[in-house]
């Protein structure tokens, strides 16, 4: 997962990243929220790992302004010192998905930011198999069946497409897509990203006429979306409107 980290403590923020790295995740760290927030304006995460206590805005505030102004449902889990019930109570009350207290445990950070993702986005485990639509995945023999018959993709074009069906409806960014699928030390040119997500839209026939739209957000990155029969009309008339 890509996980944000609002730490100012800079011995705490290594440490969590380092138990992130360990698990295979991919952390993100930010001193103060104002920093947090512009990143937000531009970059998708699977998880926000949250201080109170930061300079400029405390987590508390980032956390309002992520739910209200960013209107965004990532995951957020609170690792903070205060430990008055209060607090928790102010933190979950304002959209905090889940709430520790410092000292944390390594293996229960991971086990709770596992447990959020899934609740968040529906995430089935690796050894199971993604059925959506025509779309029939296999996560261990890694093939994707489209109405029963084995669709050729490449092991990045597997990658991209998993991500993209199970995150349908979500915006993610540029920056989330080159780090899922090719790592965080891939070196991924923005051509190279168009050219595979161009690739799997049409092996998957992910278009308006069969019920789907992969679309680009301009400066941001890509949606999946489902489409219902008005969208796939209204979009296909658009469409022919456009090539006349």
């Amino acid at each position: 997962m890509r996980i944000a980290i609002l730490e100012d403590d800079t011995s705490q923020s290594e440490l969590l990243s380092h138990w992130l790295q360990l698990a295979g995740h991919h952390p993100h760290a930010f001193e103060q929220g104002a920093n947090l927030l512009r990143a937000l304006q531009n970059e998708s995460f699977d998880a926000l790992i949250l201080d109170w206590n930061v300079p400029d805005l405390n987590g508390v505030d980032v956390l309002r302004r992520v739910r209200q102004q960013l209107h965004s449902s990532v995951p957020v889990l609170f690792v903070t010192g205060r430990n008055r019930e209060d607090d928790i109570v102010l933190a979950l009350r304002e959209g905090a998905d889940d709430y520790m207290i410092k000292p944390v445990r390594r293996l229960e950070l991971l086990a709770r930011l596992e447990a959020l993702a899934r609740r968040a986005r529906h995430v089935q485990d690796q050894a199971e198999v993604l059925e959506i639509d025509a779309f029939r995945v296999d996560c261990q023999t890694r093939t994707v069946l489209r109405h029963g018959k084995q669709v050729d993709l490449t092991a990045k074009d597997f990658d991209l497409s998993v991500l993209f069906l199970r995150n349908i409806g979500r915006l993610l960014s540029r920056g989330h897509i080159r780090e899922t699928v090719w790592g965080s030390n891939a070196v991924v040119t923005s051509r190279t990203l168009d050219t595979h997500v161009s690739r799997i839209r049409n092996k998957l026939g992910l278009t308006p006429e069969h019920g789907w739209r992969l679309a680009a957000v301009y400066r941001y990155g890509y949606r999946l979306e489902h489409l219902d029969q008005a969208a796939m009309q209204r979009l296909t008339a658009d469409d022919k409107a456009a090539a006349v």
